[in-house]
C-alpha cells in the first residue's frame, strides 16, 4: 500500500522551530528564576542589614530612637498593607511588569536613602521603598507560577527559600562589615545594583502567553479599589498596632490600632461579600489547602521570630554574650535553612505535602518547647540544638506550605496567592515579637530566662498551631497540583495521544 509521507526536508523547519521555541522557553524560565531569587534575597538582606546600621544612622542624623524605629515601622506598614493589592495588579497587568516597576523603584528609593540629608527624608523614602517592595514580593511567586508547570514548581521555590535563608543569615555580617568600613549609607547602596539589574532583566524577559492569559482572565477586569483600601487599612493598622505594643508604654496606642484594624477588617468582609469583582477571590478563600498553607506560614513565622527575639535577650542580657557569639549560637538555624531547602521537594514528591509539612511542624514545635526549658546555665550545645530544630522545621514547613499555596491557586489569581503568602510572612514576625514583648513584661525578674518566663512557652503553643494547619494540606504525592475544572455535562472527554 502506498502511503503518503511528508518529505524529510519539509519536516526540518518544523523541528528547528520547535527546538528554537524550547530554547526560548528555557531561557525565559532561567530569567524568571533569577529575578525571583535575587528579588526575594535583596528584600531579606535589606531587613537584616538595616538592624545593624540603625545605631550609626541615629548618631549621624542626630535622630531620636522613635524616629529611627519608624525607618523600620514605616517600611513594614507599607509592605503589609499593599501586598495583596500588588498581587492583584500582577494578575491584571502581568507579574513581569509589576516586578520590574517594583525592582526599579526599590533601587531608586535605596539610592535616595543613601543620599538623604535628614531622618525625615529617610523615613519617607523607606515608606516608598516599602511600596516598591510590596510590588516586588508577590510577583516573585506569581512569575514562577506562570513560568513553570505545577509539577516543577517545588524546586524553584526551594532554591528561592534557600537563598532567602542565606541572605538573612549573612545580613548582620555583611551589614556590620559595611557600616564599620564605609558607614550606614553603604548598606542602602548595597541593594541598588542587584535590583537595578533584575528590573532591567524582567523588562527584557518575555512571557506573552502567560501575561495574555492573566489579562484575559475572567473576574479581573476591576481592581476593587475600595476593597484594596479597606485591606490596606486593616493590615497597616494591625502591623502598626503590633509594633507599638512591643514598645515600652505602647500598650494603649497598640490596642487602639488593633481595634481599628478589626473595624476595617469587618468592613472589608462585608464589602467583599457584595462586590461584583472582589479583591480576594472567593474560590481562593474557599480553597482549604491555600488557607491552611497561609495559616501555617503565619503561625510558623510568629513562633520563629518571637523565639529568636526572646533568646537574643537571654543570651546577651542574662549570659552576657557579645553579639558575634550570640550570632554563632544561632548558626545551626541558618545552616539548616540553607541546606534543608533543596531536600524538601524530593521529600514532598515522595511523601506528599501533608506528611512533609507535619514533620516540619513537629520539629518547629519541638525546638520551641526545648528552648522554653533552658535555664540560665544553658551552654552552646543545647542552644545550638534548639536552633537546628527550629531551622529544620521552619524551612520544611515554609517550602511545603508555599508550594501548596502557589500550586493550588488558579493561575489567574497567582499574584493574590503570592500576596497572601507574603502577608503572612510579614505579619507573623510582628505578631510573634509583640506577643513575646507583652509576656516578658509580665515576669520582669526572670522573664528573660526561658524556663522562668512565660514568653517561650506561649510561642511554643503558637508553633503547635502549625500542626493542624499542616494536617489540612493535601495528602497525596500529587496533592499540590491545581484543581482541574470539572468536565462540562454532555461533552465527551478528549484524549490526546
Amino acid at each position: 500500500m502506498n502511503r503518503s509521507r511528508t518529505p524529510a526536508p519539509a519536516r526540518v523547519p518544523a523541528l528547528v522551530r520547535l527546538s528554537f521555541l524550547a530554547r526560548v522557553r528555557v531561557s525565559a524560565r532561567a530569567s524568571v528564576l533569577a529575578c525571583s531569587v535575587v528579588g526575594a534575597a535583596v528584600v531579606a538582606l535589606d531587613g537584616t542589614v538595616l538592624t545593624v546600621a540603625q545605631p550609626a544612622l541615629q548618631r549621624d542624623l542626630h535622630a531620636d530612637v522613635g524616629q529611627v524605629q519608624w525607618t523600620s515601622t514605616g517600611y513594614l506598614v507599607a509592605v503589609a498593607s499593599l501586598l495583596v493589592f500588588a498581587g492583584r495588579l500582577g494578575d491584571r497587568h502581568g507579574h513581569r511588569r509589576v516586578f520590574a516597576v517594583g525592582a526599579l523603584g526599590f533601587a531608586a528609593a535605596s539610592a535616595g536613602i543613601a543620599l538623604a540629608p535628614g531622618i525625615e527624608a529617610v523615613i519617607a523614602l523607606r515608606v516608598l521603598q516599602g511600596v516598591c517592595g510590596a510590588l516586588l514580593q508577590p510577583a516573585t511567586l506569581g512569575m514562577l507560577r506562570t513560568a513553570f508547570p505545577p509539577d516543577r514548581l517545588a524546586n524553584p521555590i526551594a532554591v528561592r527559600t534557600a537563598v532567602i535563608g542565606l541572605a538573612a543569615a549573612a545580613g548582620p555580617l555583611v551589614g556590620g562589615a559595611l557600616v564599620s568600613a564605609y558607614g550606614w549609607r553603604s548598606v542602602f547602596l548595597l541593594s541598588v545594583p542587584p535590583t537595578l539589574a533584575i528590573g532591567l532583566l524582567a523588562l527584557a524577559t518575555r512571557q506573552p502567553e502567560a501575561e495574555a492569559r492573566a489579562r484575559a482572565a475572567p473576574g479581573l477586569a476591576v481592581l476593587d479599589p475600595l476593597g484594596a483600601l479597606l485591606l490596606a487599612a486593616a493590615l497597616g493598622l494591625l502591623v502598626h498596632g503590633l509594633v507599638e505594643a512591643a514598645r515600652p508604654g505602647g500598650a494603649v496606642p497598640g490596642a487602639l490600632a488593633c481595634a481599628g484594624a478589626a473595624v476595617a477588617g469587618t468592613a472589608l468582609a462585608r464589602h467583599e461579600r457584595r462586590a461584583a469583582h472582589p479583591l480576594l477571590p472567593p474560590e481562593l478563600l474557599r480553597s482549604v489547602p491555600v488557607v491552611a498553607g497561609v495559616a501555617a506560614l503565619l503561625a510558623a513565622s510568629a513562633a520563629l521570630f518571637g523565639a529568636l527575639f526572646v533568646t537574643t535577650y537571654f543570651l546577651q542580657d542574662v549570659q552576657r554574650l557579645d553579639p558575634l557569639t550570640c550570632a554563632l549560637r544561632f548558626l545551626p538555624l541558618a545552616l539548616l535553612m540553607v541546606l534543608g531547602a533543596p531536600l524538601c521537594p524530593p521529600l514532598q514528591r515522595r511523601h506528599g505535602p501533608r506528611r512533609t509539612a507535619t514533620v516540619g511542624a513537629a520539629l518547629l514545635t519541638l525546638g520551641a518547647l526545648l528552648l522554653s526549658r533552658l535555664d540560665a546555665t544553658a551552654g552552646a550545645l543545647p542552644v545550638g540544638g534548639c536552633a537546628a530544630l527550629l531551622g529544620a522545621g521552619f524551612v520544611t514547613l515554609m517550602v511545603t506550605a508555599t508550594s501548596v499555596v502557589v500550586h493550588r491557586a488558579p493561575e489567574a489569581h497567582a499574584g493574590v496567592a503570592g500576596g497572601l503568602q507574603q502577608t503572612a510572612m510579614n505579619v507573623g514576625p510582628a505578631l510573634g515579637v509583640a506577643t513575646a514583648t507583652l509576656l516578658l513584661a509580665l515576669v520582669p525578674d526572670g522573664g528573660f530566662v526561658p524556663a522562668e518566663g512565660a514568653a517561650l512557652p506561649a510561642l511554643a503553643a503558637i508553633a503547635a498551631l502549625t500542626l493542624p494547619a499542616a494536617l489540612a494540606l493535601p495528602g497525596g504525592t500529587r496533592g499540590t497540583r491545581p484543581e482541574q475544572a470539572p468536565a462540562r455535562p454532555g461533552r465527551r472527554p478528549c484524549v490526546r495521544s
